[in-house]
C-alpha cells in the first residue's frame, strides 16, 4: 500500500519535471534554429564571404537543463550609467538595470545585467535586457571573449536565465564589427557547457 501511495505522490512531480525538461528543449532548439537561420542570411549575417561556402550551421553545446535557471532578480536602485569597452575604440553607454543571483552545481553565483541607453529607446527594444559573461570554457570549447544572452525585463522577483541560448559576439565571427567587452564582474568560475560554441576552425 505504501508504494503504491508513492507512486500517485510523485508520478505528478515526475510528468511536471518531464514537461519542464520539454520546454526547456523546445526553447533552447527554437533558440538554435533562429540563430541558424540569421546566420545563414548573407544581409543579417556577421560570418564572412568565405564562411558560407563552408556554413551548415553553428557549433552547439549539447541541451541541458543545468544551465537553465530561475534566477532572484534585484532591480538596482540607483540608476548608474556605465561606458562599456568594446573591440575599437567605440564606448556604447549602458545602464547596470539590475543583478541576479543563482546557484549551477551547488556554487551560488551574481552577475550584472545590462540595458543599453541606444536601444531603449526603440520600441522594439524597450524591454531588451544584455546579459554578457564569462566561464571556465572561454578559449577552451567556446569563444575566447566570452558569450552574451539576450532577456526581458521581468515583471517580478525571477527570471529565467536559459545558458542554452547564449551565443557569440560577432567579432567572434569578423574584425570589421565592434562588441561590447564582458566585464570583469560577470566572470563565472564554472563550466558553462551550454549555447553556441566556439567558432570551427577552417
Amino acid at each position: 500500500m505504501n508504494k503504491i501511495i508513492l507512486f500517485f505522490v510523485l508520478f505528478p512531480l515526475f510528468s511536471i519535471a518531464q514537461k519542464q525538461n520539454d520546454s526547456i528543449w523546445a526553447e533552447s532548439l527554437l533558440f538554435q534554429k533562429h540563430i541558424n537561420t540569421e546566420y545563414s542570411n548573407k544581409e543579417e549575417s556577421p560570418l564572412t564571404e568565405s564562411d558560407f561556402g563552408t556554413f551548415e550551421g553553428l557549433p552547439f553545446y549539447e541541451i541541458d537543463s543545468t544551465f537553465y535557471v530561475l534566477a532572484r532578480f534585484e532591480k538596482a536602485k540607483k540608476s548608474k550609467s556605465v561606458k562599456f569597452k568594446t573591440s575599437t575604440d567605440r564606448r556604447p553607454v549602458y545602464e547596470i538595470y539590475g543583478k541576479v543571483f543563482f546557484t549551477i552545481h551547488d556554487t551560488q553565483f551574481s552577475l550584472n545585467i545590462y540595458q543599453s541607453h541606444r536601444l531603449r529607446n526603440q520600441e522594439e527594444f524597450k524591454n531588451h535586457l544584455f546579459l554578457p559573461f564569462m566561464d571556465l570554457t572561454n578559449g577552451k570549447t567556446s569563444y575566447a571573449g566570452g558569450r552574451y544572452i539576450d532577456l526581458s525585463i521581468p515583471t517580478g522577483k525571477e527570471i529565467v536565465i536559459n545558458f542554452n541560448t547564449a551565443y557569440n559576439p560577432y567579432c567572434a565571427y569578423s574584425s570589421r564589427y565592434s562588441c561590447p567587452v564582458v566585464p570583469d564582474v560577470n566572470f563565472i568560475k564554472v563550466e558553462i557547457n551550454a549555447g553556441v560554441q566556439a567558432p570551427k576552425k577552417h
